[in-house]
């Protein structure tokens, strides 16, 4: 399942909403609450740090997996990679990858045709 969102905060909702409809469509409520906190942080990424010209979207890519998983996928076109943070307590940001990293069973980055990275994580249940 392939989406186009608006760089927009509330993109961060409709695509999780997306990616429900999609684990429910594929029997996959067991990764839910996991899958739907890495998509959110990716995108949330992808939507406050990917320095891009107006009018560029995100992308989100959902595929379920043999064996019960789901591979999600955020592509931007902005090609600096993100870097895990190493977040103080005090912070109010700085955590998202350290919370995919944590959740997810396996995360990176790759390039794509054209400009720009996809982010993906995998999880599964």
């Amino acid at each position: 399942m392939v989406r186009r969102w608006k760089r927009h905060a509330r993109s961060v909702g409709l695509a999780r909403a997306e990616l429900r409809k999609a684990l429910a469509l594929w029997g996959l409520s067991s990764v839910e609450e996991a899958a739907v906190l890495v998509l959110s942080e990716l995108v949330t990424n992808a939507v406050r740090h990917a320095h891009v010209p107006a009018g560029r979207e995100v992308e989100t890519r959902f595929l379920a997996l043999p064996g019960g998983g789901v591979r999600l996928e955020v592509h931007d076109a902005c090609s600096r990679r993100p870097e895990v943070q190493d977040a103080s307590p005090g912070a109010c940001a700085g955590r998202g990858l350290l919370i995919v990293e944590a959740v997810a069973d396996s995360w990176g980055v790759a390039g794509r045709d054209g400009v720009g990275k996809a982010v993906w994580a995998v999880v599964s249940g």
